[in-house]
């Protein structure tokens, strides 16, 4: 990653008051870029984007995606030359509950997304985010491949194939790869595993609802711990996401396609493997149990293989399991204990550049 590259660059970031969205907008404001915003208001509750006070260092927007005449003149009034585009509804089991606000938000949003880009005449380089669970998914113990063939068995996972599907649609029908057409835009797909990290408040979710239990002392209840997760640290695929970024701005259509961004082997273990270990690093007597509940179907073993994006575009996780665990842990207590939580966030991802130097 150039962090020289982003100095002065115009970025238009979707999503930019979620988990993912809030720490990369610091991050991308750190080295300089001029952030734009564009997102619905931060969830009610604890949130990363209140708590870092991340709108101090973006032009925050709010906007609905599935508005596409609002996005559609955001975009022309921000004229980004970068768009990296995170909204969506990102959970599994709330889509099984609102299976029509999914689909609207992940496909028909990520379709006015991409029509503004195509309008735009600003955009050159444009990251889709999407999801390791968009693969059909086989329950197989290989990692998936970017070859591999799309699915989804529940409302969100199906449609984050869908968002593919689209993506792809749109890359071979409006911008050709023939520089020669007078192609200006290069749009690549982005595939990330479940990630870990400080300032991750969703509902329904593993490490938050972990979190809130060991915070205040309760014993976590824990759903398919036996199920089997690419788990990696927050920092890794977003720096995925900016390298393709680069390239995509500096190269063009040689990495217009999809890419995962996975852990290595270490990081890919059942839950009850990581919620010991995170227990471990907790400590005070932290602990969990199975929920009873039956639970709606969520598959069992899901790996990514990233070798494409370790050969090509130099990307490799460089943070270990340990040094995750530590990090989403020291969040979470300095949370607790009313720190300043912006400061910290700044500090973990220079704690973060540092380990990618070595």
């Amino acid at each position: 990653m150039n962090g020289d590259f982003w100095s002065g660059k115009r970025v238009l970031l979707t999503g930019h008051t979620g988990f993912k969205g809030s720490w990369l907008s610091l991050w991308l404001a750190k080295l300089g870029a001029q952030v734009s915003g564009c997102a619905l208001p931060p969830a009610d509750g604890p949130n990363l984007f209140e708590s870092a006070s991340v709108a101090q260092s973006v032009d925050h927007h709010v906007c609905d995606i599935c508005d596409a005449e609002a996005l559609r003149a955001l975009v022309q009034s921000v004229q980004p030359e970068i768009v990296i585009h995170m909204a969506a509804q990102s959970l599994v089991r709330p889509s099984y509950t609102e299976p029509v606000e999914t689909y609207q938000t992940n496909v028909m949003g990520t379709l006015h997304l991409l029509e503004a880009v195509r309008l735009s005449g600003s955009v050159r380089s444009c990251v889709i985010v999407t999801t390791d669970k968009c693969y059909e998914n086989r329950d197989w113990c290989w990692p998936y491949r970017e070859r591999d063939a799309l699915g989804g068995f529940d409302p969100y996972s199906s449609s984050k194939a869908c968002t593919e599907i689209l993506t792809a649609s749109y890359r071979q029908s409006f911008f050709p790869s023939d520089q020669n057409a007078g192609r200006i835009t290069a749009i690549a797909t982005a595939r990330a595993g479940n990630v870990i990290g400080g300032g991750d408040w969703a509902q329904d979710r593993l490490i938050p609802d972990v979190m809130r239990a060991f915070t205040t002392g309760e014993t976590a209840k824990v759903r398919n711990p036996a199920a089997v997760r690419p788990w990696q640290y927050v920092l890794e695929p977003l720096s995925g996401y900016m390298i393709l970024a680069e390239k995509l701005f500096d190269q063009g259509s040689p990495f217009a396609e999809a890419w995962n961004f996975g852990p290595n082997d270490t990081g890919v273990c059942p839950v009850v493997v990581l919620i010991e270990q995170l227990a471990g690093f907790w400590g005070e007597g932290a602990c969990w149990e199975p929920a009873g509940a039956s639970q709606p179907h969520e598959a069992m073993q899901l790996a990514l293989d990233s070798s494409k994006a370790k050969q090509r575009l130099g990307w490799s996780p460089r943070t270990s399991m340990s040094q995750t665990l530590e990090a989403t842990v020291e969040w979470y207590k300095a949370s607790a204990k009313g720190q300043d939580m912006r400061r910290l966030c700044l500090n973990q991802i220079d704690d973060f550049e540092r380990i990618r130097s070595l």
